[in-house]
């Protein structure tokens, strides 16, 4: 009886192991596009990457605010429309949990702007589409 429960155990343990880069190796490739259509200014590309039922969150001088998808990627065009320096946006750690129709992904990144740098932190929420990952929820703030 005690070498079935040993093996019951390492099988309970073998499954609840961390997803491999291998296993998370789409939800990244498509958070490095996330990023580098943001960086490159092409709002399309980006906005392509939202599930159109998509809320966004953020925290603005502490307080909490919420936008539709519509309001958010007006401000993310205006941002890049009105600004004087380039700006670019790179992930820098990436933390990945996932199944086959939805991940969840913790990603810190860093925004560049002119000689500035701000760091922060994105929360995404994504469901596996047949175009493939979109983006439900986003929640994000700056350090």
């Amino acid at each position: 009886m005690r070498p079935l429960v040993l093996i019951a155990a390492a099988l309970v343990l073998l499954g609840c192991q961390p997803e491999t880069q291998a296993e998370t190796a789409d939800v990244r490739e498509f958070l490095t596009h996330y990023f580098s259509t943001w960086s490159a200014k092409d709002m399309d590309g980006y906005g392509a990457c939202f599930h159109e039922q998509a809320r966004i969150a953020f925290v603005h001088q502490g307080v909490p605010q919420s936008q539709g998808l519509t309001d958010f990627l007006h401000g993310q065009k205006l941002s890049h429309a009105t600004t004087t320096v380039p700006m670019t946006e790179v992930p820098t750690d990436m933390k990945i949990l996932r199944d086959e129709r939805t991940a969840q992904a913790s990603v810190r990144w860093k925004l560049t702007k002119g000689g500035e740098v701000t760091l922060g932190t994105d929360c995404f929420t994504l469901i596996k589409t047949p175009a493939g990952w979109k983006i439900m929820s986003l929640v994000f703030y700056n350090d």
